[in-house]
């Protein structure tokens, strides 16, 4: 039996990320925000989608902590973004178990390590904004 094969993140997308850009796709017919990203939009068809910078603030929607061997447990968590799109990710910054459905959160781009390709992260926002004064 073979290894699932992963798909490979759009290049355009992967592109924004190396400049520390959170992007996504709106449809130009209607106005549906669409992630992953995608050749035509799934709410309409259309093939109209145009790439949009998130602000990278949203809400936890759901949450599990997954425990490893010999390592702390980490967050999962499924996150609706304020411009109406959700992406799965972690929440980082706090223990994996304190991550709660609801929680405010804002997006911080890890940059490429290796052949690891640069990926979203989340911080709680109350922890932004402490560690910002």
């Amino acid at each position: 039996m073979s290894e699932p094969v992963e798909p490979a993140p759009h290049p355009a997308y992967l592109e924004r990320l190396d400049k520390g850009v959170l992007a996504y796709q709106r449809c130009d017919d209607c106005a549906k925000a669409v992630f992953h990203p995608r050749v035509t939009c799934p709410g309409c068809g259309s093939g109209r989608l145009a790439w949009r910078e998130s602000a990278g603030v949203g809400t936890v929607y759901s949450a599990s902590a997954l425990a490893r061997r010999d390592a702390e447990p980490y967050s999962v968590a499924l996150v609706e973004l304020d411009e109406g799109f959700r992406m799965m990710s972690t929440v980082v910054g706090v223990p994996a178990g304190d991550v709660r459905i609801g929680m405010r959160v804002r997006a911080r781009i890890e940059p490429r390590d290796g052949d690891r390709p640069p990926r979203p992260v989340f911080t709680p926002e109350e922890a932004g904004r402490e560690a910002g004064r």
